[in-house]
């Protein structure tokens, strides 16, 4: 039996599994086994942990990205209803100024043509006073007819002007 090979490899083999045993390579085995399974349960913990909280500001920068573009499309609304305000309000005020000027032009025509009548009226009284005092002068001669023909001039000058 101790030339035989087989006897050899049993008894090599079981000292081989004493010295494991001896050294307690299976519980330190077990145990970095253990820890390493306990690491890695620790990091699927730890990366699941991180997902959800990656989903919940991916949630969270999905609702802030809608409420900014709703903002975005109200402040647009808000400034095309100012816009539109505006130009109403400057409409308004193009045919206010529009219509002042008109009342202003028809103002300045009134006046002109009140002005020319008033020139023409006198200008033909100055032309009655002229023909009547060559007139007057003519039919009334000397003096009490220079007296009587003044105080008609003055007269008529006061009437008609």
């Amino acid at each position: 039996m101790l030339h035989d090979s087989s006897f050899w490899v049993l008894v090599a083999f079981v000292i081989f599994f004493g010295v494991l045993f001896y050294l307690k390579v299976p519980g330190q085995l077990g145990k970095t086994l253990d820890e390493r399974a306990e690491k890695i349960k620790r990091e699927l913990e730890e990366a699941e942990k991180l997902h959800r909280e990656a989903q919940h500001l991916f949630a969270e920068y999905q609702r802030k990205q809608r409420n900014a573009l709703k903002e975005a499309e109200e402040i647009v609304a808000a400034a095309e209803a100012e816009a539109r305000r505006i130009a109403e309000a400057a409409k308004a005020d193009l045919t206010t100024s529009l219509e002042r000027r008109r009342v202003q032009a028809e103002q300045k025509i009134a006046q002109a043509e009140a002005l020319a009548l008033r020139e023409v009226r006198d200008a033909a009284v100055d032309q009655a006073i002229t023909a009547a005092t060559g007139l007057l002068r003519e039919q009334l001669q000397g003096p009490a007819g220079t007296a009587q023909t003044e105080r008609a001039i003055a007269e008529v000058k006061a009437k008609l002007h």
